[in-house]
């Protein structure tokens, strides 16, 4: 995340980390932990769907 110039999509995370992203189940646990970390504090969920890292 912080690595990224502008706000990434959790494809982009996955393909990042290895992840098969062409499969939309593997995925979905991945966002959901991207998800509670934004609703913790650590990254910034926008509207769009993507995630930034907070400063």
């Amino acid at each position: 995340m912080r690595a990224a110039d502008s706000p990434v999509q959790v494809r982009a995370v996955g393909e990042e980390l290895g992840l098969q992203v062409a499969v939309r189940g593997k995925l979905e646990p991945l966002r959901a932990k991207m998800t509670k970390l934004a609703d913790r504090g650590w990254l910034h969920k926008r509207p769009d769907g993507r995630f930034t890292a907070r400063p």
